[in-house]
């Protein structure tokens, strides 16, 4: 997992973990479970109504209680009674909330007795069941005898306050797991919000305890998506290296979080992130609310108005509409045709039948696509990384699998950065990458010899992850005909690795190369800056007799791509190969947690001879 205070975990392959832990992604939207598979793989399963994105949603209707997406549609004709939104609330105290908080669905209240948010529902309350008749006996006649009558229900009003509300919503999922797997569920791990605050995260614990969910840690959705993609199972269908920059692109339904990751050799280094809440999930939804608004009004002369609806009329063709985009949406994402959006009786009785195009979804997408390329360039900016050492952007969340959003995002890098994704269902990534990291805590439990300090490294904060990282390359620099024309370079540590690290490389040497009876074999351990080079392309004129205007020249364009470059010299090493044909060495850098580099050198047919060289912490 990473951790955006500059933190690294591991994603080490462990030994066989019970199946019975689960990875909850807990969205303020929606909502999924990943488990464990025969071959210990994490893969998302589908609740009793066969969906693997869970609506967070919970709806009373008379006697009833849906839960999920059979309490979305109750927002059309039953929005007081229904709470959406929740997850965000948790933590906070109602004189936190902003006034304009949106009244689609329940409004949320102040709790009598505190200053939290909660919500008042009506709900109908069964009468107790009549009274039993005496028997009879044979000084009453049985005619006289007659039952207490059942009285009819009667509403109340209910008030929930948002931990009880997430404590309704976590058994569902509780509960689907259990019937998937047929067994209880021993612990989850459950992802959430890089910026949710202490208060939250105790108050969603406190609710999942509540509902019967040992929470075995929780984890930044950031640091799960980074467990999912350094699994091999994740990467394996790629060509991108072990050490590599990954930017996490998580488009959720209320905000935007990027997180730009150092993967090294498994372990996932934070080296910043952001948190835009000016775009999401929701405001696409609002523009295409607002395309077919007007689309409806132009076909049926029918004057409807949203966002925000002026009449108890439009507000109910608005979440008609909320709910229909849903489906508009998943179908521009997997064809690359027009999707529609069918409602019926939207207003006034009439029903409507709308169709977009990707290419006018992308035109009215465009500002969007924008604000994200935008926070995208801030980002990296913060970090001080140019966007050519992004190796790939993982998209993670539903909305992200979107075309047109992938191919503004591509605008913003090179050729060379991997965006269109591996095959993955992005609105799968996170649960999926909780249910990995379940696997591993569980595997630590499970293991005899397991030191009880290592579940501390699972706590946020825990100095066991805060770790420090190299800032630059370190490297070998082979000796070139003179000073000026050194020969090639070789990367052994790339910057951003967390420490302490070891790295091992192996290369073949020829003897007959080198100079000398003895054939020493000498190199130079060097520090190195990654910097970028920057190539003008000039793009030819093409003659054109028949046009005697001047045609202006094209600007030239930038070709940029990333090179190391060594910069600070720190010592030499030297030893006789034993081999007099073709042989292979090794060269082992050990950085240690306080600076110090160790290197080892040998020839790999007499391993007994090894080569030492300590450097000091500069």
């Amino acid at each position: 997992m990473a951790q955006p205070n500059g933190t690294a975990t591991g994603t080490t392959t462990p030994g066989e973990a019970p199946s019975t832990v689960v990875g909850i992604n807990f969205g303020n939207s929606f909502a999924s479970i990943a488990v464990l598979t025969k071959e210990n793989q994490a893969e998302c399963i589908a609740n009793e109504d066969g969906e693997r994105q869970i609506a967070c949603a919970v709806s009373f209707f008379g006697e009833e209680v849906y839960i999920g997406n059979q309490a979305k549609p109750q927002l059309v004709k039953n929005a007081a009674n229904t709470i959406v939104g929740f997850r965000n609330l948790l933590g906070k105290k109602f004189s936190d909330i902003p006034v304009d908080q949106s009244t689609t669905s329940a409004p949320v209240i102040k709790h009598p007795e505190s200053d939290l948010p909660a919500y008042e529902v009506t709900v109908l309350v069964p009468a107790p069941a009549p009274i039993a008749a005496p028997k009879s006996s044979a000084n009453t006649p049985a005619a006289s005898i007659a039952p207490t009558p059942r009285s009819e229900p009667t509403q109340q009003k209910r008030i929930l306050t948002v931990p009880e509300v997430t404590t309704m919503f976590l058994q569902t999922l509780l509960q689907s797991a259990e019937d998937f797997l047929g067994k209880k569920v021993d612990g989850a791990v459950i992802a959430v919000p890089t910026w949710f605050e202490d208060s939250a995260r105790d108050a969603l614990v406190e609710a999942a305890h509540a509902a019967g969910i040992k929470v075995l840690q929780l984890l930044d959705e950031a640091g799960a998506a980074s467990v999912f993609i350094t699994e091999p199972r994740a990467t394996g269908a790629t060509t991108l290296e072990s050490d590599r920059t990954s930017l996490i692109l998580d488009v959720g339904a209320s905000s935007v979080t990027l997180s730009l990751l150092a993967i090294r050799e498994g372990l996932a280094y934070s080296l910043g992130s952001s948190h835009d809440t000016s775009v999401g999930g929701n405001a696409i939804d609002d523009r295409l609310i607002h395309w077919f608004a007007k689309e409806f009004t132009k076909k049926t002369k029918t004057p409807l108005s949203v966002l925000p609806p002026p009449t108890v009329a439009d507000a109910r063709a608005e979440a008609k509409l909320r709910i229909a985009v849903e489906h508009t949406k998943r179908t521009l994402s997997a064809s690359p045709g027009a999707a529609s959006c069918s409602v019926e009786s939207l207003k006034d009785g009439i029903d409507f039948t709308g169709t977009i195009n990707r290419l006018r979804f992308d035109v009215e997408m465009k500002p969007l696509y924008h604000k994200i390329g935008h926070a995208i360039k801030a980002v990296l900016a913060q970090c001080q990384v140019d966007p050519v050492f992004v190796d790939e952007v993982v998209f993670v969340g539903s909305t992200a699998a979107l075309p047109g959003l992938r191919d503004s995002v591509a605008l913003e890098f090179p050729e060379t950065t991997e965006v269109s994704g591996n095959g993955d269902d992005p609105s799968q990534i996170i649960a999926r990458g909780a249910a990995l990291q379940a696997r591993l805590i569980a595997s630590i439990s499970a293991a005899e010899d397991a030191s009880t300090s290592l579940h501390v490294a699972f706590e946020k904060g825990s100095d066991l992850i805060n770790v420090t990282a190299t800032q630059k390359p370190l490297g070998i620099l082979f000796p070139g005909p003179d000073e000026e024309n050194k020969g090639p370079w070789l990367t052994i540590i790339a910057a951003d690795t967390p420490i302490p690290a070891l790295r091992k490389v192996t290369f073949d040497v020829d003897p007959s190369h080198l100079e000398g009876s003895e054939k020493i074999l000498a190199f130079e351990v060097w520090e190195a800056k990654d910097d970028v080079d920057v190539e003008l392309i000039k793009f030819e004129k093409v003659d054109d007799a028949d046009d005697d205007e001047e045609e202006e020249e094209d600007e030239p364009a930038e070709s940029r791509t990333k090179k190391t470059m060594p910069e600070t010299y720190l010592a030499s090493v030297s030893f006789p190969l034993k081999s007099p044909t073709k042989t292979q060495v090794s060269v082992e850098f050990l950085v240690e947690k306080s600076g110090e580099i160790k290197v080892t050198a040998a020839e790999v047919t007499a391993p007994t001879e090894l080569h030492y060289l300590t450097i000091p912490s500069t």
